[in-house]
């Protein structure tokens, strides 16, 4: 029985052997027959794959060539989740060893107040904070062979050291990508913008474009967003195969490489860029203002040739990763660094505007060339329901009634002195005498441009306002009135600009009436330098203001710098037309740090300026802004001037050119008189008058043995050591300095360039004084 029993025993043995082996050779059979092409996919998945090459952006040159942005090789270090450990102790161990080196969290489940912001979320007005990097891991397992950028622009050692620990950091890559490398920096960050990660909320948008929200970088700000088309690359493709450890170990079959993005040149010239930057700065610091505006642009095509504005930015902040701190400084600035204040800001214009009025009043037939109303220094409004009660009047004040009266003006003095008196009673009428209203004068502003957007290629650009009847009424409650219209009339109440909608104003006056699209690209040129797309100009409109008309107003414009308020953009090489503007404005010191009064009790205001030269043939088109800076004609004109004077390079012997000046109202032309080289002169100061304003105001004159002034004498200006400021005397001989500044220095001396036998002038300066000069010819 137990013989028995033991033979059961080895025969049921054996048969659950041949069982089971028969049951592996069936499985064996099933996996090398009749499976074997599903695991043989699933190996060459692991072994093989298809990985994008980065295709380079396209680089921007200004109009000479010059590089203003790059890309340059950067470390990246990215991670395939699929080729990460199993274990999850040791996938720990790989995410702190990462976060030690990067200096970014493992995770971050919420927002905290450290690490570096990802660039698409450091635009305004979004903010936050880089995830960790089991955060960053996650969202990228979806398709776990793909890689997962983790942090860019690394480091060259700690790229290195991941290379070196790579047996310690399995599925960690450090791969070269271009990262978009800014020369020309805050000069020109503006207009180039930068890139960054694609935005959350357009993240569909740009994958129906073809990008990958993961990895592509894209234009957030300037004309790297509005070019984005033409600047981004397509992404190559190879094929390779990796290692157990998932590194590239060969490349199979030939790539398909990548194709650059095409590169841009911009119409903006950089050294004038960075003169007109230096110009500002300087004309800023010496204000007291911490934020202004220039523009420059070709008035005959409508090329912006440079465009600053200040406070700027790096960046390069962006294009690397800004950290929170820098965000911070800069989005709490209250002077906005972020914004272009270019084609964002909006301010009253002021003066600068009443070139429009007067187009349009000669056009209407308002007035004619001849047309004089006395100026008296205020205007007295009759009461609409008592018009013959003078104590119900309501006076309209001219910005010279504290020192006297412009007495009669027309056409050409009202620009040129810019007469408020005219203006008011030129927009708003005054009794009998019908003005142009609100009506035509909001029309013709338009016309010009206000009102409405520029159409310029950045992003970010303000429409302005230009007030009606209706928007009075829905926004206040109130109904319009003639003082409102007086006030509109001089650049001032509910009027609101750009810099850059005032300058295609002035633009279209200089070049007798087209109103052009500002323009920043000049071409599209493939990586071979073919021309792929050139621009042309665009024009908005032709305005409906002749041709006489639109030369009276530049008559005017340049009566305005040659004997009128803008004397401190005068250039004796070169004929310049230009219209001051100061605009009073409310504030809140504790907003923009700018006091909301003066010692006097006098608003703020902004300093304007603009120009274009030559008259003749107007090739430059300019505009100044100096947020806060007081005077137009004291701190925007000498910022226009040296602008000026770089783009059109200082005659060697400062020679006045042929053209006849515009003389002052009741004075003759004055001649080109013979240069005083070699003569003899001697100084004075002549009287010291009391002034409102703090920074000091030198006015001067050089004439000759009969007393009569000597045009395109150069003036030099200083606080004792290098020269501060350099001028040259107007076709009636006087030049002026309003920025004596006695707290900087009480010792200052004006001399004559090039006339080493002219006497040297000391001045001792006081706070709150006018000092008036003289240089007169004396036998040797």
């Amino acid at each position: 029985m137990r013989r028995l029993d033991h033979k059961l025993r080895i025969a049921i043995f054996r048969a659950v052997v041949v069982l089971v082996c028969a049951g592996l050779t069936m499985q064996l059979w099933y996996l090398q027959v009749v499976q074997w092409q599903k695991y043989l996919l699933q190996s060459d998945r692991n072994r093989f794959r298809l990985v994008s090459i980065d295709a380079p952006r396209g680089i921007i040159y200004d109009r000479h060539g010059n590089i203003l942005v790059r890309n340059k090789p950067g470390f990246t270090v990215t991670i395939v989740p699929a080729d990460l450990p199993d274990d999850e102790a040791e996938q720990e161990a790989v995410f702190a060893r990462l976060s030690a080196l990067l200096d970014i969290p493992v995770s971050r489940p919420g927002q905290v107040s450290s690490g570096r912001v990802p660039v698409a979320l450091a635009a305004p007005p979004e903010f936050s904070l880089q995830p960790g990097i089991e955060e960053m891991v996650d969202q990228g397992r979806g398709v776990p062979f793909l890689p997962v950028r983790i942090a860019t622009n690394v480091e060259r050692e700690i790229a290195f050291i991941i290379e070196e620990e790579h047996l310690d950091l399995p599925g960690v890559h450090v791969q070269i990508e271009p990262i978009r490398q800014y020369v020309s920096g805050d000069v020109t960050s503006h207009i180039v913008g930068y890139v960054g990660r694609i935005p959350g909320e357009r993240a569909e948008e740009y994958i129906h474009r073809g990008y990958d929200p993961n990895s592509d970088r894209v234009g957030l700000t300037g004309v790297e967003l509005t070019f984005e088309d033409e600047l981004r690359g397509y992404k190559g493709r190879k094929h390779i195969e990796v290692d157990v450890a998932g590194r590239e170990s060969r490349t199979v079959g030939e790539p398909e490489p990548a194709e650059p993005g095409h590169n841009l040149m911009l119409t903006i010239d950089l050294e004038l860029q960075r003169a007109m930057e230096g110009a500002l700065y300087q004309g800023m610091k010496a204000a007291g203002s911490k934020a202004g505006v220039a523009i420059a642009m070709n008035p005959q095509t409508g090329e912006i040739l440079g465009m600053v504005s200040l406070p700027s930015y790096d960046n390069n902040l962006f294009a690397e990763g800004i950290s929170v701190k820098d965000y911070e400084q800069l989005s709490s600035d209250p002077h906005r660094p972020l914004v272009n204040h270019a084609i964002s800001g909006l301010y009253p214009p002021g003066s600068a505007f009443k070139i429009v009025p007067a187009a349009a009043a000669l056009q209407e037939g308002v007035v004619t060339p001849e047309t004089k109303f006395i100026a008296e220094g205020t205007l007295w409004l009759p009461n609409k329901y008592f018009p013959d009660d003078p104590e119900q009047a309501q006076p309209f004040y001219c910005w010279i009634h504290k020192w006297g009266k412009h007495g009669p003006v027309n056409l050409i003095s009202g620009i040129a002195q810019s007469c408020d008196i005219y203006f008011y009673i030129v927009g708003g009428g005054l009794r009998d005498f019908e003005g142009l209203g609100l009506e035509r004068l909001a029309d013709y502003a338009y016309l010009f441009g206000l009102g409405e957007r520029t159409g310029i290629d950045l992003p970010g650009e303000n429409a302005g306002l230009v007030p009606s009847r209706k928007w009075k009424r829905l926004t206040y409650s109130e109904i319009w009135v003639t003082g409102d219209t007086y006030n509109i009339a001089i650049g001032q109440g509910f009027l609101l600009s750009t810099p850059l909608q005032i300058l295609n104003a002035t633009a279209a006056v200089a070049n007798s009436g087209t109103l052009y699209r500002p323009q920043i690209a000049y071409q599209v040129t493939d990586a071979e330098g073919r021309v792929l797309r050139a621009f042309a100009p665009e024009v908005i409109r032709e305005i409906p203001v002749s041709p006489e008309n639109l030369a009276l107003v530049r008559e005017g414009m340049r009566a305005a710098v040659e004997w009128g308020t803008a004397m401190n953009a005068y250039l004796p090489w070169v004929s310049v037309a230009g219209k001051t503007g100061t605009a009073e404005y409310f504030t809140d010191e504790n907003e923009d740090g700018y006091p909301d009064r003066d010692r006097q009790g006098n608003l703020p205001t902004h300093a304007w300026f603009t120009a274009f030269a030559p008259v003749e043939d107007p090739e430059i088109a300019l505009i100044v802004l100096v947020e806060g800076g007081g005077e137009g004609s004291s701190t925007a004109a000498p910022i226009a001037a040296q602008i000026l004077q770089h783009y059109f390079p200082m005659s060697p012997t400062g020679v006045l050119p042929e053209a006849e000046a515009t003389p002052a109202p009741g004075e003759q032309p004055v001649p080109s008189l013979p240069q005083p080289i070699g003569r003899h002169f001697q100084a004075k100061v002549v009287g010291v008058d009391d002034q409102e304003a703090e920074l000091s105001q030198l006015v001067g004159t050089v004439v000759d043995a009969r007393g009569q002034g000597i045009p395109g004498v150069r003036v030099s200006i200083d606080a004792g050591g290098a020269p501060i400021f350099e001028t040259a005397t107007n076709p009636q001989g006087w030049f002026s300095y309003d920025m004596l500044n006695a707290s900087a220095s009480p010792h200052w001396n004006v001399r004559l360039i090039g006339l080493p036998e002219a006497e040297e002038l000391h001045l001792e300066v006081e706070s709150f004084k006018r000092y008036t000069v003289q240089f007169y010819e004396v036998s040797p």
